[in-house]
């Protein structure tokens, strides 16, 4: 095991969870920035390059868990591993954003799904060889079929 330590912290618009776009259709399209601590600058070098960033945090404010839960795009329940939970055995979130551009130790971005202030545990750029056919979107695909139907 680690011990994790924040290298920035998201600021959002988001103050409360509940104010988070959830659900079938959700878009994620607020800005915020990434503040990455001085500390870490340097691992800022050439990450202009790339369109978009995967960044790993912390559900900060989320406490214990559950295996099995209902999504909010759902009324059926689902394994936590096969949902964005924040209730996770650890308490780690993953999201895609879009950099809009580099200002210093501040990344600014579109996309943001976190709360303010969330302490931000990596950032790594986005790279996929998968091409879009060939992903499958398990029970959402299922339930969104539903919602249309």
């Amino acid at each position: 095991m680690f011990t994790s330590q924040p290298i920035g912290f998201v600021s959002s618009p988001y103050k409360d969870a509940s104010e988070v776009p959830k659900g079938l259709g959700a878009k994620h399209e607020a800005d915020g920035v990434l503040k990455i601590l001085p500390e870490f600058e340097a691992g800022l070098t050439d990450i202009e390059g790339f369109s978009h960033l995967v960044v790993i945090w912390e559900f900060d404010r989320s406490h214990g868990f559950d295996l099995l839960g209902r999504p909010p795009s759902d009324h059926r329940s689902h394994g936590v591993f096969a949902t964005r939970s924040p209730r996770r055995p650890n308490p780690i979130g993953l999201s895609t954003v879009e950099l809009r551009r580099r200002e210093g130790i501040e990344l600014h971005v579109r996309g943001i799904d976190m709360l303010d202030g969330t302490p931000i545990l990596d950032i790594k750029p986005y790279l996929s060889s998968i091409p879009s056919e060939r992903l499958r979107r398990g029970w959402l695909a299922e339930a969104e079929a539903r919602q249309k139907g």
